[in-house]
Order: C-alpha cells, then structure tokens, then sequence
C-alpha cells in the first residue's frame, strides 16, 4: 500500500502555539501530530505552520508572513502530495488589516485554489485540497488590541467559508463545529482542542482519500 502525504499550511494554531505560555507545545499535542497518530502508518503528515501567517496579505509589521507567497516553493519542496490542508484567516483579522469576512474567506479561499494548481502536474495530478474555516476569536484577553473588533468578524467565518469553497469546488470543515479558541488569550488552541482538531480532520481526510 502506497503511503499517503498530507501536508498542513496554517499559521500559528497550526505551528502550536500554546496560549498559557506562547511557547510551541511538542508534536505529539499539535493537531498534525494527532492527525498523523491517528490515521496511522499510511499516512504521512507534513506541518507548515508559521505564527501570524495570514492568507494573501503582506503584512507591514511582520515581514514574510504572506501565505500566497510562500505557498508555491513550499508545495514544490513536499511534492509529490496527496492532500494540502489550509486553515488561514485568523491573522486577517488583525486590526491593521481592516478587512471584511469576506474578504478572508475568500482570501483562504485563493490559497486552497493555488495549492491545487500549483501541483497539477505531478504524478496522479493535483492533490486534494481541503480548506478549514479556523474556530471564532474567543474573549480577547491579552490580543485585544491586535485583534479589536475581531469578536463578531470571526463568528461568520464558516458561513462564508462554505461559501467560497463550494464557488471554487473544494471540499471544506468548519474547525468551529469541534473547538474552541482558548479563553486564556481568545485566539490560540489549547492541548485538548489540538486533539479534538486532529482526530476531527482525520475522519475528514480518510474520507477524502478514500473516496473514488
């Protein structure tokens, strides 16, 4: 049986920032980690994720932080790849940025896009891709004034997710019908939300896979 490689492109959630501290919590909490324990030895999970990552947007305080950007030399250093998950949008919510849902989601929803087209010729053709609606903000604690007004922005990410994948034809989860944000900082995931993330989306991707 051949091994399957998924690879993660996230932000901070993704890379494992633990709220408490800020520090990264070891591989085996993150939800790649969980997701690749869970779907087992034909399975392969790659982590891309990198803290205030947003979807297309340079950042003016934090440099590199572009996820279009980065995006095509990183698909072509993993590939071949079977699948590409994308949950990105949270950083859009920066303050600074001052941008509708809709512009986020449909930001997150050019990189899935571009993941798909920037792998379209590699041996069995383009991976799959399925994009993550990331969890609403919760009480902003220490970030509220990065992430002013970012409360109620970030409670129609699923509706406008769906939206946006099913206009570009990609499969998609909402991250919000399993986790919460953390109550310590209102944006990061604490442990047992990695788990239940990880263990959500390996259903998803079994699924994904799986189906002819």
């Amino acid at each position: 049986m051949s091994v399957k490689t998924v690879l993660c492109y996230g932000d901070s959630n993704t890379w494992g920032a633990d709220p408490a501290t800020g520090e990264r919590f070891d591989p085996e909490t993150r939800w790649p980690g969980v997701l690749g324990a869970t779907l087992g030895s034909g399975y392969r999970v790659i982590e891309e994720g990198l803290s205030g990552r947003t979807t297309v947007h340079d950042d003016p305080i934090e440099p590199d932080r572009n996820g279009l950007t980065f995006l095509r030399p990183c698909l072509e250093s993993h590939r071949p790849l079977d699948l590409v998950i994308v949950m990105l949008g949270t950083n859009d919510l920066k303050a600074r940025f001052r941008l509708p849902v809709s512009d986020i989601a449909q930001g997150a929803a050019r990189v899935a896009t571009t993941a798909r087209q920037v792998l379209v010729d590699q041996p069995g053709g383009p991976p799959v891709v399925l994009l993550v609606a990331p969890p609403p903000v919760g009480t902003l604690t220490k970030l509220g004034g990065m992430f002013a007004g970012s409360e109620a922005t970030s409670r129609a990410f699923a509706r406008q997710y769906r939206h946006f994948a099913g206009w570009a034809g990609i499969p998609w989860f909402d991250a919000g019908s399993v986790i919460r944000s953390s109550d310590i900082d209102g944006i990061h995931l604490e442990a047992d939300q990695h788990c239940l993330l990880g263990e959500a989306l390996a259903g998803e991707v079994r699924q994904l896979l799986t189906t002819p």
